[in-house]
């Protein structure tokens, strides 16, 4: 089992910017790759980023691509999006997931992951 806990989100003005971490505890030996998803209230939830966990390579959906960024610091086992020129359409809750089996494209459905985390508000008011 893999744990994941949020934490970093708030609110912020539009332009701004945040960055959200998502540590990861347990068998984090496992994870084959990290993503975020956000979910706005009303709507289903969408991917936005992920990076696998060895590698490194990273996959960003067209809305957030060139304003987020997703890293890690494996040592600490923990995951970060930092995103950055905020528009009030950002505005969601953020769960960061992690798969431990091996897809070979870049897993971007909620039904490819595993493990989910709590969740973290981003509001970014215009």
């Amino acid at each position: 089992q893999v744990q994941l806990v949020e934490s970093g989100g708030g609110l912020v003005q539009a332009g701004g910017s945040l960055r959200v971490s998502c540590a990861a505890s347990g068998r984090t030996f496992s994870i084959y790759a990290v993503g975020w998803f956000r979910q706005a209230p009303g709507k289903e939830r969408e991917f936005v980023a992920l990076i696998r966990w060895r590698g490194g390579s990273t996959y960003y959906a067209d809305s957030v691509k060139g304003r987020f960024t997703v890293s890690r610091d494996n040592a600490k086992n923990t995951v970060y999006l930092q995103m950055n020129s905020l528009r009030p359409e950002d505005t969601a809750v953020y769960y960061c997931a992690a798969h431990d089996r091996y897809y070979s494209n870049y897993a971007t459905f909620p039904w490819e992951y595993d493990y989910w985390g709590q969740g973290t508000q981003v509001t970014v008011s215009s």
